[in-house]
This record gives structure tokens, C-alpha cells and sequence, in this order.
């Protein structure tokens, strides 16, 4: 297509004619595209101006330029039907078609977009993913591109042009052969120009490896020229049009190329599908969001918008190289005035060695980190990316057009007192869920569980707002702490949400209901009651408890019990907190805590992969055994403690994790435990098995053992006892079992053995620290070549 369409390009088809209209190549996001673009409105004085865009958006179109919209904002269309599929559509303030709409509103011209509807181009997205014949496939294996996708083969052209150019990489290319041209003659001609030529060399090569690419383009392009007849035959005179399109485009909407017609319009594929404004932020729009149509730096990009509307482009680099000193003074780094000159004059020195009227965003880095950095990239980088890229987030006033769910979620802010951390800047949020008595309206009072309720609401949704973190005072549970951070996917996840309500709380409450649906075993549906009481939802609460009960009767899991056992504990402990009723879970938490306790024995008999697990949920059932003792039988769960830990034919390491309860709640003597000690770690006991216990003995309380000298005492004799064999066998375990000791707990020991072995604690405490002697490491070399069999 590109060959015959070459053929009428000059300059009567660039800066159009009365046979035709004009139109106006672009790259998306070019301060040069936006600034000559309204030199050409303003000498044209067009009636109509066509846009690449979306064309059922516009009832968006007016909105995008109404007061108070603050850019960089997009227009995002997605499907009515799950799984969501997005198209986003977004603009800064020196995007040429935001420029272009907002000149169209303060002249009374006729604006509108000519792409694609996005019920079309969602249905085509699907095409488009679909994957291609296999003898397609197989032929396209035999081109000379060798299978090379057309993405590659792009890439290599454009690195490739920046090599000829002498450039670093295509933006630097980019900026310094087109957003540094100073007429708007010079820019649409380079621009035609290039993309021509660029279709020219590429149309082969992307037929070949991308068909429905080539296809999708080719109906796109066919559609656009209808409208932009279409807009012809409506009374605007073709000379008094102004189109406006992305470049590689542009050569494609000549009218002497056939229209779509009506029948071919009928027969596209559509998918029902919605459209709505959301803030937008430069970080996204950067090359580093993976966003294929932004640029690397867009706040630097919009400091050269501002300084081509002021008329002061020499001043650029000053302004750059000052706000990069700017941001190191602001964090400790200081740098003069006088390098930010030198900084300048370095730019420009790089300007003219590649033959540029003005340095490029890559010579600004380059003298910045030279003069402010030294050399070093890693002194300025910070810097650098602020100046770059930026923190700057779009805003739009309340009344233009969002879905419920948005409009919700920004009530929601507002009235909780959380609009300031709507912020590219993550930011940390402390929380006390109880009633704050100081105050005098109930509102104010219970502001911080307000606050948890909807911030857990917004993360069953997925939106990717607010981070739970650990906090800092352990077991309060009356406290949370938050990081909460916004982002474009954050508003591209609420929009989502739209389909699963019209508001925060219903939408939340239809995932744990879905989850509800799909949950088969006890301990999910534990979480589900625990994730609707976070989430302030009682009657869903109602509903997952009425689940658990259900899939209580069968359950026979000890694990699974143990787990549902701790998460109704802890909804017991800090429902008053929440300020939900909690009362039905108790007999519930008794009567699964009855089950786990009399299944605890026979759960032990297990092997040594599954005990982890198992460890997990003693622990468990011994915490709940503790802090509910009134509603749970504490006694009956001791007495299978002690069994456990008596028993020969259970896993060794959970019956010494059962002793090592044992101790640490006074349930065993100094008798009792060094009799078992002796037992347990016999020279009859086989290795693994005497070690395994120990073992799990070690995994609680370890100042507690490290006060009875007579296990360790046994626990010495014990490994003396051992042959070489069962030695390394029980290596295994007893280095796992020290190897989650901390330095000083290992220090403790050292000095124990050197005691118990008669050469003094600071002694062997010393020599057992020091580094590995040859032999020493030669030794343990040796047991990479032992064969632990099914250890």
C-alpha cells in the first residue's frame, strides 16, 4: 500500500489543498507534534478536526478538555462481560490530539474521533490473539526473516537508525531530528517523509511474520477514510478538515483508497463494552511501565512543551541541569551553581559533536552525570528519574464521566480523610481500630476502623491501593499498618470492579461471595468469615459461617481443623474490636477443637515432610488451648500432648515438639525430662530417629533448654556414642534443627559444651567460632559422597 501512496505525497498533499484535507502526521506524546499542530489550526481555521480515536468516545471528548481536568488522564474502554479486556487511550498536555481538542472547544470547530469503536477493536483484539495456521505457521518458518517476529525486525530497524545517526538510541534520534525542528513546514514534511519510507521498508517484512497486524491496521485505516469522507459529505469543505493521526497512518487516509463500506461496517465483530476517564500518571506513560506508546522521559517531555509555548527552548537545559542540583540539595547532595553551568555548556558541546541545534534529553543526562555526578550514573540516578519521569498524577473534577464504582471510591476517600494519599508516592498509615473516646462524633470516633474496613474492601477487590504490613507491636490486635500507594492499574482495577458492583461494599461483597461459592474445605471458609468481618460485611459473614458449618461435619483433616481452629480464635479476640457479633463462633471453635485434639495422635503417625505442617498446627491448637481455656477443653489437649510425646511409633520429631510444649508449660519436671531425654537419645535409638526428636525438642523455648546442662549432657554422651555411619546420619537433623539458632543462642552452647567437657566455656566458645581449617573443610566435603539412602 505504502509504494503508490508515496507516489502523492509533496508538499501540495502535506499542507493540503482545496481537492483535499489537511492532514497531520504525529508520534503520540510529541511536544513538537502539539506546538506545530496549532500553528496549522490557527493558519488553517478548520471546521472539522478528525482525530485518531476511538469514535463511539465522543461524549468523552468534551469532557477530556472541561474545567478542572488536569492531565495526563486516559480514556479506557473495557469489556461488560468477564474476563475484562481494556484499550487505554492516554493523553498528556503536550499530546497533539488533547492539544487538538482543546484549541476545537475555544474556537467552536467541530471535533470528533475516527477510529475504530472500542466494541470493534476489543473484538478485534481477540482475533488478533488468536493463533495463526499451521501451515502458515510452517511457511513463515522458510522466509528469509527466519521466523523473526515483527516486533524484532522493528527494533532492529530502529536501532539500526540509530546507529547510522550516530546516536546513543531512536529517542535520541527521535528528538534530535524531529521534536528540535523549528517550523511546522520542516517537522510534517520530515514526519511524512519518514513514516513513508519506514512503511515502505517494513510492509514486506510485517505481512510475513504479523498478517492480522497488517490486517487489523488496514481496517482500521479503511474506517478512518470513511469518516473522514463521511465528514465531507456532511457540509464541511475538505480544505477546511484537519486530520490528525498517528504517521505511519497518515500516508494510508488519502481518499483515492478505498472506503469501508456499509456492509463491511455491519459485518465487523463486536464485544459490549464500556468507556469511562481515569487520572493517569507520567510513570505509566514512561517506557519503564512497559506503556509501547509513551516515552522514556515524560516530565522532561513536558518541560520542552513549556518552553516552546514561552518561546524559550535556549533555556532548557538550564532549567533541567537546575532542577537535577535542585533535587540533590534537597537530599544532602550539594552542587553549585557554577557546575550547573559547566553542565550547559557541556550539553551543547555534545549538541554540536552530532550536529544538533540543541542538546537532547540524552545530552542533558550525560553532562548531568558528568559534572554532578563525576562519572558515577548511581550519584544522580534518583535525581535524574524525578526530573525524567516525575510523580505528576492527572486529576478529574467530580461530574464528568467515571463508573459508579470510581465515583464511590472517591466519596469513600473523602469522607475518610484519605484523599492526600492519592499519591504516586508511597506513603505509610498507622491504625488503631478502637474507639477513640477524645472525640465527640461517632464518625470521628471510629475513623481508623472505618478506614480498615475499607481498605481491606479494596483489597479483596484487587485493587492495588493499599498493602497490609506487619505490625510493629506484636499481638496487638487492635492495630494495622498500611502502605498505600496509587497507580493507574490501581484506577484501571476499580473500573474492573464495576461489573461486580456498583459500589466498594457491594463489589466486595460479590468476590467473597464467589469465593464462597467455589470454597470445598474448612480452613478456606475459615478465611472467607475472617476476610468478611475485616471487610465489614455481616451478612456475608452469616453466609460463610453457615458454609463452615456445613463442611464441619465431614471434615477429618487435623491440619485443616488446627487452622480453622487459630483463624476463629483470633475473629473471637478482636471481633468487639470490629464491633460485629462473634458469639455463634464459639461452639463452632469448640466443637472443631474437640475433633482436632481427639484426631492429634493418630495425625502424628505422618513422615517427615508432612510433620512441617503439622508442627504449624500444634502450635496452632496449643495458642487457642491457652487463650480461649475457658471455652475449649485445655486438659483433654494436655493429656494428647503427653501421649504424643510418649509414643515410639509417631513421627519422632512432632512427639519432641509435643515435649518441648510440654516443658515450657510446666507439664514436665526436671525428672520427667531427663528420663525422656535418655531415652530418646540412647545409643540403641537409630540416628535419625534420636535426632529427629531433638529436633523437634529444639524448636520451642531454646533459653529454656539452655537452662538444663543435663540435656545437654545427654544430648553429648548421645553423639559420642555414635559410628561413623550414624553419625553423618544424624547430621541431617541436627543441623537443621541448629541451623535456625541465633549467633548468640550458638555462643550459649559452645560455652555449655566447654563446661561439660572440663576445657573452660570461653575456650571452646572461642575455638568452636572460628573459621574452618583445611582438614575441617576437607571433612565435610567427605559427606557430599555419603549416602543418606531415603534421608
Amino acid at each position: 500500500m505504502a509504494k503508490p501512496v508515496q507516489r502523492m505525497l509533496g508538499d501540495e498533499w502535506v499542507s493540503g489543498s482545496a481537492r483535499g484535507p489537511h492532514y497531520w502526521g504525529i508520534r503520540h506524546l510529541s511536544p513538537a507534534g502539539a506546538y506545530h499542530l496549532l500553528s496549522l489550526l490557527k493558519e488553517v481555521k478548520p471546521t472539522a478536526v478528525l482525530i485518531e480515536g476511538p469514535s463511539d468516545a465522543g461524549h468523552l471528548a468534551s469532557q477530556l478538555v472541561a474545567r478542572g481536568v488536569v492531565p495526563p488522564v486516559a480514556m479506557l474502554a473495557y469489556t461488560e462481560q468477564l474476563p475484562v479486556r481494556t484499550l487505554l487511550y492516554p493523553f498528556a498536555d503536550y499530546s497533539p490530539e488533547y492539544q487538538a481538542l482543546l484549541w476545537a472547544q475555544r474556537n467552536g470547530c467541530h471535533a470528533e474521533f475516527i477510529d475504530l469503536p472500542t466494541d470493534v477493536s476489543l473484538a478485534l483484539q481477540d482475533l488478533r490473539r488468536m493463533p495463526i495456521a499451521a501451515e502458515e505457521a510452517v511457511a513463515e518458518a522458510d522466509e528469509p526473516a527466519e521466523g523473526m517476529s515483527f516486533g524484532l525486525v522493528q527494533r532492529d530497524l530502529y536501532a539500526r537508525i540509530a546507529e547510522l545517526s550516530g546516536e546513543p538510541d531512536y529517542e535520541a534520534y527521535w528528538e534530535r531530528c524531529y521534536e528540535h525542528l523549528a517550523s511546522p513546514e520542516a517537522y510534517q514534511q520530515a514526519i511524512v517523509h519518514f513514516s513513508s519510507e519506514f512503511r515502505d521498508m517494513t510492509e514486506e517484512a510485517e505481512l510475513k511474520s504479523a498478517p492480522q497486524e497488517v490486517a487489523y491496521n488496514e481496517i482500521r485505516e479503511a474506517y478512518m477514510r470513511r469518516k473522514i469522507h463521511d465528514t465531507i459529505a456532511s457540509g464541511h469543505q475538505a480544505d477546511r478538515i484537519v486530520v490528525i493521526s498517528g504517521a505511519h497512518h497518515t500516508p494510508a487516509l488519502t481518499l483515492q483508497l478505498p472506503l469501508m463500506t456499509d456492509e463491511q461496517i455491519k459485518k465487523l465483530p463486536r464485544v459490549p463494552t464500556r468507556m469511562t476517564l481515569m487520572p493517569y500518571s507520567y510513570y505509566k506513560l514512561s517506557s519503564h511501565s512497559g506503556y509501547g506508546a509513551g516515552n522514556m522521559a515524560p516530565a522532561y517531555y513536558e518541560l520542552l512543551w513549556q518552553s516552546m509555548q514561552h518561546g524559550e527552548l535556549e533555556k532548557l537545559p538550564a532549567l533541567y541541569l537546575s532542577a537535577v542540583a535542585q533535587q540533590l540539595r534537597e537530599r544532602g547532595t550539594w552542587r553549585s551553581t557554577a557546575s550547573v553551568i559547566e553542565g550547559v555548556r557541556l550539553a551543547e558541546a555534545l549538541a554540536s559533536m552530532h550536529g544538533g541545534s540543541r542538546p537532547t534529553w540524552r545530552d542533558l543526562r550525560d553532562a548531568a552525570t558528568v559534572l554532578f555526578g563525576h562519572g558515577e550514573l548511581s550519584v544522580v540516578a534518583e535525581a535524574l528519574a524525578r526530573i525524567d519521569i516525575g510523580t505528576a498524577i492527572g486529576s478529574l473534577p467530580e461530574g464528568v464521566s467515571q463508573t459508579p464504582v470510581q465515583d464511590d471510591l472517591n466519596r469513600q476517600l473523602k469522607r475518610l480523610k484519605l484523599e492526600k494519599y492519592k499519591s504516586l508516592v508511597s506513603a505509610e498509615l498507622e491504625l488503631d481500630l478502637r474507639e477513640n473516646r477524645r472525640v465527640k462524633s461517632e464518625e470521628a470516633a471510629y475513623l481508623d476502623l472505618n478506614r480498615s474496613v475499607f481498605l481491606h474492601r479494596l483489597q479483596t477487590l484487587g485493587i492495588r491501593f493499599a498493602r497490609k504490613g506487619h505490625v510493629r507491636q506484636t499481638d496487638a490486635t487492635w492495630a494495622e499498618h498500611w502502605v498505600l500507594h496509587w497507580s493507574p492499574e490501581a484506577e484501571i482495577e476499580t473500573v474492573e470492579s464495576t461489573l461486580k458492583g456498583e459500589t466498594i461494599e457491594l463489589a466486595a461483597a460479590y468476590v467473597i461471595h464467589e469465593e464462597l461459592l467455589a470454597c470445598t474445605d474448612i480452613a478456606s471458609a475459615a478465611k472467607l468469615i475472617r476476610k468478611s468481618c475485616d471487610c465489614g460485611l455481616p451478612q456475608v459473614m452469616g453466609q460463610a459461617t453457615h458454609a463452615l458449618q456445613q463442611l464441619a461435619v465431614d471434615a477429618a483433616n487435623f491440619e485443616q481443623i488446627a487452622m480453622t481452629v487459630h483463624e476463629l480464635s483470633i475473629l473471637l479476640q478482636y471481633g468487639s474490636i470490629r464491633r460485629i457479633d462473634t458469639e455463634s463462633l464459639v461452639p463452632l471453635m469448640q466443637q472443631l477443637f474437640l475433633r482436632g485434639t481427639l484426631l492429634l495422635v493418630e495425625a502424628a503417625g505422618c513422615n517427615d515432610a508432612a510433620a512441617a505442617g503439622m508442627v504449624s498446627a500444634i502450635h496452632a491448637m496449643s495458642t487457642v488451648a491457652q487463650e480461649h481455656y475457658r471455652e475449649v477443653d485445655e486438659q483433654l489437649w494436655t493429656a494428647k500432648l503427653k501421649e504424643l510425646a510418649a509414643r515410639d511409633d509417631r513421627n519422632a520429631k512432632l512427639s519432641g515438639y509435643a515435649f518441648s510444649i510440654l516443658l515450657e508449660r510446666h507439664e514436665a519436671g526436671e525428672d520427667e525430662c531427663a528420663q525422656e531425654v535418655s531415652r530418646r537419645l540412647s545409643p540403641g535409638i537409630p540416628a535419625d530417629i534420636g535426632a529427629g526428636w531433638f529436633e523437634g525438642l529444639s524448636m520451642r523455648n531454646r533459653y529454656g533448654l539452655l537452662s538444663r546442662p543435663y540435656l545437654w549432657r545427654e544430648l553429648d554422651a548421645y553423639i559420642s556414642s555414635l559410628d561413623d555411619e550414624p553419625f553423618k546420619r544424624s547430621l541431617v537433623f541436627l543441623r537443621r534443627a541448629f541451623g535456625s539458632f541465633e549467633p548468640r543462642e550458638k555462643a550459649a552452647i559452645a560455652e555449655l559444651l566447654g563446661d561439660l567437657w572440663g576445657a573452660g566455656a570461653e575456650t571452646v566458645g572461642e575455638a568452636l567460632q572460628q573459621p574452618l581449617n583445611e582438614e575441617e573443610k576437607v571433612q565435610l566435603d567427605e559427606l557430599n559422597d555419603f549416602d543418606f539412602g531415603d534421608l
